[in-house]
């Protein structure tokens, strides 16, 4: 609870001539970015009598070049001892402090505190001089709107209105306080819901149900949809994970965000207390990501947690298989079959084994390569990680549910900026990434995801070898994707940069869209020595069409880090019309989170999901990826041999197998290569299996996947031996 976590300090209450002017305290702390720039950095705090500046060095307060300056007396002031935290509240932004040890923390805390109390005193005595502090019915007035007020009321009314209000200024004191309170755990609650609301079991979210709530018999039910709105407001707090809402209607038709303050003598009307938008990061834990909170979770799709009102759609997607999705009495997700059998949907939360620490001489690889296209170098196993390019381009639609929003937008340029947020996502993944590179696939490979948790249903395959190109196909009811991709891998001495060369395409059935973009560069930096990193750069076009021609365009520019990680994995882009005119304005972070509008008035459009515990030690995975490659015993007879998750040298590395990787790896790349004399002998050449070249010379799919894989099976089909 609140009481628990943040503790606020108490204002001055009345007027005292004895408190000892307090010693300078200077010294660094943490002082938290502002928003929406996230983490910590230190600067150098000087505190004397009452006024707190800071600066990043003690040799630029001296000179006076400061980055800030603090009224403690003037604001509100709470602090977290668990955290070593202390948050000061000035109105117009929360300032976010952090001491880096207990002692240093409870001396910064002491000394704010009797700063504060003298700067307190100071300002009550220019207020009311000649009193003394026999006058216990003074209270020191609220300080979320002194500074205005102090300001425009001369010291005689001041003096008079605090008398007489003085119970009716304690009660707004204790209500702010509560509010505060409030807010705080319903920012904790929203941070609670939108974990459970990233995770596939969407039942789970009955834990915070209210007591009436709870006595629903849920028993065996399909999940349907329906469209919400903010005028749909419920008596139960919260039903589902779309009763978020809900939640949010009532913050902001209550009391929490409004208050209603006493009359003052000037005449006007109550002062309101409301969150602006240039104050929302000025409670604890900063309010800006309860916003930002519910605007993601509003433009979450409903096909993570919720089935269509179709009811066909289900058994469509998963081919013979209709699935029925219910809790049992252990409260474990299961999925109900059309034969009649269930089987847990519950997915692995981590592989089976860590990554293998062993050192690579990767110099005496790369240096007779410097320049060269890397695709046609072997590498050992030990610079791979356990999942393959076609699975690679499966991440890509990780953050579907922006598709599935986008197509419940009506207004052409938004569904843009959602397009566009998916497009950026797809980079997300590959921040953690950059200690390893993916299999390369054999030629003929093939992978497929089928999410009905997620509304859709992918496939792969690698249809050419020299030069590698990796096609894939994903649909569902809403949008079809697709897209053929080459890589051009070029070692630079120091970095490798990583060329795409393809293009995207998007198809939105309902409206008659289609959209079409290219891929950026993507560069690997200290490959040789040093902590490896990714950055993404380029300008990427999203072009809209449709059968009446041109509707919109979104170019994003993927910004290149400049010296010092200035700028890092930072976006921006513009939605414009068929004119050019600029509708919407985007910015943020691949590897973060995207915003439409400008500073400090924006929506959050996209938020990566939180990662994995020990992400580090398992290659750096997001849940997505760990589930990738996971292969249950259900599956396998229904996939053919040609999957990616069949592939031992793979599998052995993650089961954490290097030197039987590592040879199995050596025995698959003899087959291929023996594959391909035996072609050029017979004057042969490889023909996909389940994708075809369009007219713009592009790879399709040709529609027989999803068939075959039904009637007759792939086990009664011949496949060639690739491992």
């Amino acid at each position: 609870s609140f009481k628990d976590s943040w503790e606020l300090v108490e204002d001055l209450r009345g007027l005292t001539g004895n408190i000892q002017k307090p010693v300078k305290q200077e010294g660094l702390m943490l002082k938290k970015r502002k928003w929406p720039m996230k983490g910590w950095h230190k600067r150098y705090f000087l505190l004397e009598r009452g006024i707190l500046t800071y600066a990043k060095t003690g040799n630029d307060v001296s000179k006076g070049r400061l980055r800030g300056r603090i009224d403690v007396g003037l604001s509100v002031m709470a602090v977290k001892k668990k955290s070593l935290c202390i948050d000061l509240d000035t109105e117009d932004s929360i300032y976010h402090l952090k001491a880096k040890t207990r002692d240093l923390f409870e001396q910064w805390v002491t000394e704010l505190r009797h700063h504060r109390m003298f700067r307190q005193n100071e300002i009550a005595m220019e207020l009311f001089p000649g009193e003394t502090e026999s006058h216990t019915d003074y209270i020191f007035f609220p300080l979320y709107y002194q500074r205005s007020f102090i300001s425009k009321q001369p010291s005689a009314l001041l003096k008079n209105n605090f008398r007489q209000n003085s119970q009716d200024m304690e009660k707004c004191c204790k209500d702010l306080s509560e509010c505060e309170s409030g807010l705080l755990e319903l920012n904790l609650l929203l941070k609670n819901m939108e974990v459970l609301h990233r995770t596939f079991s969407a039942p789970a979210i009955n834990l915070l149900q209210t007591e009436g709530s709870k006595k629903e018999k849920r028993g065996h039910k399909k999940w349907r949809s329906k469209n919400y709105s903010k005028e749909n407001k419920s008596t139960q707090q919260v039903k589902h994970a779309v009763s978020l809402i809900h939640l949010t209607d009532l913050l902001f038709s209550s009391k929490i965000l409004t208050l209603h303050l006493p009359d003052l003598p000037d005449g006007s009307r109550p002062l309101l207390q409301q969150v602006s938008s240039e104050s929302r990061g000025s409670i604890p834990e900063s309010l800006s990501e309860f916003f930002d909170a519910k605007e993601y979770l509003l433009s979450g799709s409903s096909s993570e947690n919720e089935v269509s009102d179709d009811d066909s759609y289900i058994s469509d997607v998963s081919d013979s298989m209709s699935v029925e999705y219910c809790r049992n009495e252990n409260g474990i997700t299961k999925a109900i079959l059309s034969n009649g059998n269930d089987c847990a949907l519950k997915r692995r939360d981590r592989l089976p084994s860590s990554r293998m620490n062993e050192s690579v001489n990767l110099w005496s690889i790369l240096r007779s390569n410097i320049g060269k296209d890397l695709s046609k170098v072997a590498m050992p196993v030990q610079l791979n990680e356990p999942l393959n390019t076609l699975q690679r381009l499966c991440e890509e639609v990780e953050y579907s549910h922006l598709l599935d929003t986008a197509v419940n937008t009506h207004d052409p340029h938004m569904r843009m900026v959602y397009i566009a947020a998916f497009a950026i996502s797809a980079y997300a993944c590959s921040f953690t990434r950059a200690g390893g590179k993916p299999f390369n696939p054999i030629l003929g490979e093939t992978y497929e995801c089928l999410r009905p948790d997620k509304g859709f249903r992918f496939i792969a395959e690698q249809v050419s070898h020299h030069p590698p190109v990796s096609a894939c196909h994903c649909e569902s009811k809403n949008y079809t994707f697709w897209q053929d991709v080459r890589w051009k891998n070029k070692f630079w001495g120091k970095s490798m940069e990583i060329v795409p060369m393809g293009v995207t395409h998007l198809e939105l059935p309902g409206f008659g869209d289609r959209y079409e973009w290219s891929k950026v560069t993507s560069c690997i930096h200290n490959i040789l020595s040093g902590q490896r990193w990714i950055e993404h750069y380029g300008e990427m076009s999203i072009k809209h069409s449709t059968t009446m021609g041109d509707v919109s365009h979104c170019k994003v520019t993927f910004l290149k880090s400049r010296s010092g990680g200035l700028n890092a994995n930072e976006v921006e882009g513009v939605v414009t019309d068929s004119h050019g005119r600029v509708i919407h304005s985007l910015f943020g972070k691949w590897s973060e989170a995207l915003y439409l509008g400008k500073p400090p008035s924006v929506t959050c459009i996209w938020r990566a999901n939180p990662m994995p515990e020990d992400h580090e030690q398992y290659y750096g995975f997001t849940q997505f990826a760990v589930e990738l490659n996971e292969l249950e015993e259900g599956l396998k007879p229904l996939l053919p041999l040609t999957d990616t998750r069949f592939r031992p040298d793979q599998r052995l590395l993650e089961e954490g197998d290097i030197a039987g990787a590592e040879e199995q790896k050596e025995r698959i790349e003899v087959l291929q290569r023996e594959r391909r004399r035996v072609l050029q002998e017979n004057s042969m050449t490889h023909s996909p299996r389940f994708f075809k070249r369009a007219e713009d010379d592009s790879w399709v799919s040709n529609g027989t996947y999803w068939d075959l894989r039904k009637d007759p099976g792939f086990s009664k089909l011949e496949f060639p031996v690739l491992w």
